[in-house]
């Protein structure tokens, strides 16, 4: 019998995303799989929309938004305890290929050892481009991250991307959930780190194909990305580096890039959220 997957899918303020993504799901060829859809407080119509279009799915409520740790360990607590043997934490600016589960959890299946599997992800604007071979891994020297733009061997891979991450029961029972200190950003790769830490392995498989918009919810271009990624850096270099020198070179490059380009919003932005002066949409 196919181990029961529970997909679980955040929505914020974007349901015309999140009914994409959750009609690509209908075509899985992978049968034992429950969708979970966890909206983060949304202030438009986007609960009774997906609701109407998707009523097979759970959909559950938070009254504010909880970022994407916090949306996700609602999710999680949800869905093991109704017994899910894996949870796949997918975007909801995605759509997948048929077989993007069935090639998740065979890989998992695989070994016992292994404690996260992650997708190829390509561009949603440019489907043959990958944007990710599972995830990618960090830069101590320049505090850093990138993800890993060609398929490479799994060695060189230190986190699997949340945009689609699957996670065995016995990790999260082991490692327990998302820091919800990361409000958005960089709480994929603090996970990895711990569960490397504790001895798990990450997997990729290949076959798992997702196609992503890509920060649908604030956009590549915003101010308020800038701060919320930066005050998420900060936090994973202060649990992970052994300096702080990964955490203010890599600011550095950042407020230096954006004060070259003039854009003294995006200036202010990295500089609110490494010195912990903002305050989360919540």
């Amino acid at each position: 019998m196919e181990p029961k997957v529970h997909i679980i899918v955040l929505n914020w303020n974007g349901w015309s995303d999140t009914s994409l993504c959750l009609s690509s799901l209908q075509q899985l060829n992978y049968r034992n799989f429950r969708v979970v859809v966890v909206d983060n407080g949304s202030s438009d119509d986007s609960v009774s929309r997906i609701r109407a279009q998707f009523p097979a799915a759970d959909l559950i409520e938070s009254r504010k938004n909880l970022g994407f740790a916090g949306g996700c360990n609602v999710g999680i607590l949800h869905s093991l305890a109704r017994g899910a043997d894996y949870i796949w934490l997918l975007n909801n600016d995605t759509t997948v290929h048929h077989a993007a589960l069935q090639s998740l959890v065979e890989v998992a299946e695989s070994d016992c050892r292994i404690g996260a599997v992650g997708s190829a992800i390509y561009s949603a604007d440019n489907p043959q481009r990958l944007e990710a071979w599972g995830g990618g891994c960090v830069n101590f020297w320049l505090g850093r991250s990138r993800h890993i733009l060609k398929p490479v061997s799994v060695k060189k891979i230190q986190f699997i991307t949340g945009a689609s991450l699957l996670l065995p029961r016995k990790v999260m029972e082991t490692q327990g959930l998302f820091d919800e200190g990361f409000f958005m950003y960089w709480e994929d790769a603090d996970y990895c780190f711990r569960m490397r830490r504790a001895g798990w392995r990450l997997a990729v498989a290949g076959q798992s194909k997702v196609w992503h918009k890509g920060s649908a919810s604030v956009g590549y271009t915003s101010a308020l990305m800038d701060t919320y990624f930066n005050a998420s850096a900060a936090r994973f270099f202060e649990k992970h580096a052994r300096t702080p020198v990964s955490l203010w070179t890599g600011v550095g490059l950042r407020l230096a890039k954006r004060a070259i380009l003039g854009d003294w919003d995006k200036v202010r932005a990295v500089w609110a959220g490494v010195s912990g002066g903002w305050v989360a949409d919540r």
